[in-house]
């Protein structure tokens, strides 16, 4: 494989697999369980940790390895590993390190998968944690800190609500109080933003969406320092939570074409921002881009441009956001994001479904609160089965 510091477009495509005797020039997928050892002693140094190399599928396969490889290069992150499932990295990214009576701090704007592992699953192992709110101050984060901290984790944009952090400053003061900084990058993904190079320890993602970009695979991966991913690398041995090879051999395909369509994604989710911002039906529209976004500033300083992801919410609410979800034509309606397809999600009836109404208001979730993922359709297509949508729905 290629570790050479070529441009992110080259990385995402030159990084390949070593080429077998059959000289194929693009990687096949390498579908198998298991690797046969040349003799015993390798087998032995193998499973010492003595060499490196592959062993059996739940441990590592080539088209993983690739994939991995490659959003290293992308994240500027020293190593990695692949995951069946963007919650399975977000899981063993927080489980690998924590143990009976730790405590976290998280940002209170996070995927409702991930607000469950904080609030439901972790509890049971009397691991507890203490939300901060995504506007809360620099003081109102180290305040949180506790003497059994051991992880600040956030998420950047936030899903659904499009909220920033800061990412120095909260790397920063992780860094002065010994805490690992963990951060979902899933809707930045590399292209837009890196958070290793404003001080995340482990970078998360769900692979599922933009970096797979076609609603085709579920996949995850941890990145980060060597040290924190030997951690992470211990428990996934152990607890199986591993891509299968063809989903590695998908993704890595994947990250080929993730800077070509973030362009995209980037380009008409600003035009169709702008657009919304400009309809009298329309009461609010967030969008990191926009200059109405109350850390437009932030985002301007730590990402490379707004990402695929804008919300809206029209007048009449809830009973309104109904009608022009079933009002749509072109659009698809369902809970993904990231896809080549436009998708329209209504999250408080769907992937943030289980926070209350306190919580979901807490964290800008409005009941007629619409999140749109844009597609790679013409602009003017998706701008105007929305604008349909919304004429309809009145």
């Amino acid at each position: 494989m290629s570790s050479k510091k070529y441009h992110f477009e080259t990385n995402a495509i030159r990084t390949q697999t070593e080429r077998s005797q059959h000289r194929e020039h693009s990687v096949p997928i390498f579908a198998t369980s298991s690797f046969v050892f040349d003799d015993a002693e390798q087998a032995r140094a193998l499973f010492a940790n003595e060499l490196d190399g592959n062993i059996y599928s739940r441990f590592s396969n080539p088209n993983n390895d690739e994939f991995i490889q490659k959003l290293c290069l992308l994240e500027n992150t020293e190593a990695g590993i692949a995951t069946a499932s963007g919650m399975a990295a977000m899981f063993i990214s927080i489980a690998s390190f924590l143990k009976a009576g730790d405590h976290i701090v998280a940002s209170r704007s996070l995927f409702g998968s991930t607000h469950q592992i904080l609030t439901g699953l972790l509890p049971r192992w009397n691991i507890s944690h203490t939300y901060v709110d995504i506007q809360a101050d620099l003081s109102t984060w180290e305040e949180a800190i506790q003497p059994t901290t051991k992880m600040i984790f956030v998420e950047t944009p936030s899903n659904p609500g499009l909220d920033l952090l800061d990412l120095e400053a909260l790397g920063k003061l992780a860094k002065q109080h010994g805490l690992l900084f963990n951060v979902d990058n899933c809707f930045a993904t590399p292209y837009l933003q890196n958070p290793a190079d404003w001080g995340a320890d482990l970078v998360t993602h769900s692979a599922t969406k933009f970096i797979d970009g076609q609603g085709r695979a579920i996949g995850g991966a941890v990145l980060g320092k060597k040290e924190a991913i030997d951690e992470v690398r211990f428990l996934a041995r152990h607890t199986g939570p591993a891509m299968s090879p063809f989903h590695g051999w998908i993704l890595s395909k994947s990250l080929e074409t993730l800077s070509v369509r973030m362009e995209r994604h980037c380009q008409s989710a600003l035009h169709l921002a702008q657009f919304l911002e400009e309809q009298p039906e329309v009461v609010s529209v967030k969008y990191p881009f926009l200059p109405s976004h109350p850390q437009y500033e932030l985002a301007q300083r730590q990402m490379r441009m707004g990402g695929g992801m804008l919300t809206f919410e029209l007048k009449g609410g809830l009973d309104r956001g109904k009608r022009f979800l079933n009002a749509l034509e072109m659009l698809s309606f369902t809970a993904n994001l990231g896809d080549s397809r436009s998708i329209c999600t209504h999250p408080a009836s769907t992937t943030h479904s289980k926070l209350s109404e306190e919580e979901q208001a807490r964290v800008g979730i409005t009941p007629g609160l619409i999140r749109v993922s844009v597609g790679l359709e013409h602009p003017e297509d998706i701008q105007s089965d929305i604008l349909q949508a919304i004429d309809r729905s009145k």
